[in-house]
Formats: structure tokens, C-alpha cells, sequence
């Protein structure tokens, strides 16, 4: 009896053993490094993943690429605070609301100003004719999203108290839903949706973000994996310039290949692209400087819980 437990027992112990084994021959496989990226379904790095650019770049790093699409910035970084991301782009003020919130972001890169991006919108037959025609009514957007901060300094702009409108804090499709119902009275939303309801069911500015605020795009990652993987990022970068070029010389063709990936009419997205400026820079004082004037406005009307420096998230520069 007992000689047939212990041949047994040796059996399942050879068994695992031999699994250990592989597993221990083969450990490039079962490391493998894996860069996550976090894309929205409009800007570079959907063109990015649908172009297949990025994957020979990485692959002589030893990475290979795991994509994953968010609705909006707020979202990727709450991922990317969670550890599941490392690496994405937003716009300016979902990193200030996750750098608040703890996240360990890292601004790599940014896009330049592209302030004709993203607009406060109202129906073509609605009575609001000017931003201080806000005062009372409400206003669709994102939570934390760039649009947040777009509406915020037009309405300083126009001397309406940010207490004195209503929000409704929407994804822009369920805002789209919304806005046509007329259970807004106004929709703060960026291009490509901006374009998309300007054409197809004559949304009106009451104003974009011209002489109001700059619309950068950032490219964000986190601490340890810039620690860690500097060249990574490096190459990233890398990829989303060459594609960034490859739009601005070839706008036609842009919009033709994210028609069929976000479900607009080419001819709307060329509208869209033409506000964008598909470049990407390290990041300059001015923008840090830039950036800090949104958190800090934020700040002072709540919307954040603390004081940030934007100076803490910053990539060191290259020695």
C-alpha cells in the first residue's frame, strides 16, 4: 500500500518537476516584457496601433505591445494610476486630476496648442447666443476632461461664476445622446465629436478655445517605467512623431484611415484634423508653467482636493 502512494505521489512530483523545468528553460517567454498602451479612439496612437509601426520599433528592445482603448483621458489615467497602463495621452486636465488623486504620471511629451480643437456647443436653434448666456443653464462634459478646464476660463472670461451653471458629468457619446434629447442646454466636447456634431445635426459654437485656452495633448507614463525602460519611451516617442508627420503631410488620407476605426465620415474628420498639429515635443517651461495655471485653477474652485506642482511630474531631462 505504501509503495503505491509513494509511486504515485513521484509520478505528480515528476510531473510538476518537468513543468518547473520548462517553465525555467524557456524564461524570455515567460518574462516577456510587455509595453501596456492606453489609446482613445481619436489622435496618434490609434493610427499607431492600426498602422502596425510600433511593434518592429520595440522589438529589438526584447517588447512586445498589449493596446487597450479608453472613452476619454480621465479614464486612461485612472488605469494608468491602477497600474494597468504605461503609457498614453490625454489632454490638459486629466493628468491634474490624477496627479491629485496620487498617480505616479510622468509627462514624456506634448503635442502643440491646438485651441479650435474643442468647443462649448448648443443646438442650431437654440436661444443662448454668447457664453454669458450660460448663467443658469447646463452644460454637458466630460468630469476632467480637457473641455473642463475650456469651460471653467471662458466662463471667467465672460464673468459668469462657475457656481452659477449646472454640470452633467457625461461620456461624450451618452452627452451626444443628451444634447440632441435637449436635456442640456450646451455640450463642452473636443474634435472629432465636435466636428461630428457641428456637420451632421448643426451643433453652433458659442466658443472654442481660440484667445480662451491652448488645448495641448500630452504623453504620459509613470515613474517606474521610466525609470526602468527610459529607451521605451524614447521610441514611443519616436513612433508617434513619425506618424504625426505622416497626418500633417497626408490629411486626406489621415481621415480616410480613421474613418472606418471611430465610425466618422472622412470629410467631417478632415475638418478635425486640420485643428490638430500632430507634433510631439519635450516638454518647455512655458508648457510647465502653462500646465500649473490649470491645476491651480482648478484648485481654487475645488475641483481638485490639494495643491500639485506640475514640476514634480516632469521628466528629468537626459544627462
Amino acid at each position: 500500500m505504501s509503495t503505491g502512494i509513494t509511486r504515485r505521489h513521484f509520478a505528480v512530483l515528476a510531473s510538476g518537476l518537468a513543468g518547473a523545468l520548462a517553465l525555467g528553460a524557456a524564461p524570455a517567454r515567460a518574462q516577456e516584457k510587455v509595453v501596456r498602451i492606453g489609446y482613445q479612439k481619436y489622435g496618434t496612437l490609434i493610427l499607431l496601433k492600426n498602422k502596425g509601426l510600433l511593434e518592429p520599433l520595440l522589438k529589438p528592445l526584447g517588447y512586445s505591445v498589449k493596446w487597450a482603448e479608453f472613452p476619454a483621458g480621465p479614464q486612461l489615467l485612472e488605469a494608468l494610476n491602477a497600474g494597468a497602463v504605461d503609457f498614453g495621452n490625454t489632454g490638459e486636465a486629466p493628468p491634474i486630476f490624477a496627479q491629485a488623486a496620487g498617480a505616479p504620471l510622468v509627462y514624456v511629451g506634448y503635442e502643440p496648442a491646438a485651441p479650435q480643437g474643442e468647443a462649448i456647443l448648443v443646438p442650431k436653434d437654440s436661444p443662448l447666443k454668447t457664453v454669458a448666456d450660460l448663467k443658469g443653464k447646463t452644460v454637458a462634459l466630460n468630469k476632467g476632461s480637457n473641455v473642463h478646464y475650456l469651460l471653467v476660463k471662458a466662463l471667467e472670461k465672460a464673468g459668469v461664476p462657475y457656481s452659477d451653471i449646472k454640470t452633467a458629468y457625461l461620456t461624450p457619446a451618452d452627452a451626444r445622446a443628451a444634447f440632441e434629447r435637449g436635456s442640456v442646454d450646451a455640450w463642452a466636447i473636443w474634435d472629432p465629436f465636435q466636428a461630428a456634431a457641428e456637420k451632421t445635426i448643426e451643433a453652433r459654437q458659442l466658443a472654442d478655445g481660440t484667445g480662451i485656452v491652448s488645448n495641448y495633448q500630452f504623453y504620459l507614463s509613470t515613474r517606474s517605467f521610466v525609470d526602468q525602460a527610459p529607451q521605451v519611451v524614447d521610441v514611443l516617442l519616436k513612433g508617434v512623431a513619425e506618424v504625426g508627420a505622416w497626418v500633417k503631410a497626408n490629411p486626406k488620407a489621415a481621415a480616410a484611415e480613421f474613418s472606418p476605426l471611430i465610425g466618422i465620415p472622412a470629410p467631417i474628420l478632415e475638418v478635425a484634423l486640420a485643428r490638430q498639429q500632430y507634433d510631439v515635443k519635450p516638454i518647455t517651461p512655458e508648457v510647465a508653467a502653462a500646465q500649473q495655471k490649470v491645476a491651480d485653477a482648478f484648485l481654487a474652485l475645488g475641483l481638485i482636493p490639494k495643491p500639485i506642482r506640475i514640476a514634480d511630474a516632469l521628466r528629468a531631462p537626459k544627462s
